[in-house]
């Protein structure tokens, strides 16, 4: 199973790796993250090493936070440009979610 694993590291990293440079991080977010916070948040943005990421209330926000560096550590595991940081933003009642 570990080999499994590592191929399919390896076959996501590639992909991320040929995917544009904007596009990769906000690609790499849904793996670095999983599924459940995936769900739960939307990426705004890629600029300038700073990936935007709306999220629902401050507790999400606070919650997040403490998990930046290694969402950020992952991430950078996958992409060519290097994330510095993740922001989080509080949603407004105005935005919609797909």
């Amino acid at each position: 199973m570990e080999r499994a694993t590592a191929g399919l590291q390896k076959i996501v990293g590639d992909a991320l790796r040929r995917t544009p440079s904007q596009q990769a991080p906000i690609l790499a977010w849904p793996l670095a993250c999983g599924t459940a916070v995936a769900e739960r948040t939307r990426v705004l943005d890629y600029c300038r090493g700073v990936l935007r990421v709306e999220v629902p209330d401050a507790g999400w926000r606070t919650e997040l936070q403490s998990l930046a560096p290694q969402y950020v550590a992952v991430i950078n595991r996958y992409v060519a440009e290097t994330v510095n940081r993740i922001e989080f933003i509080i949603s407004t009642p105005n935005t919609t979610r797909n």
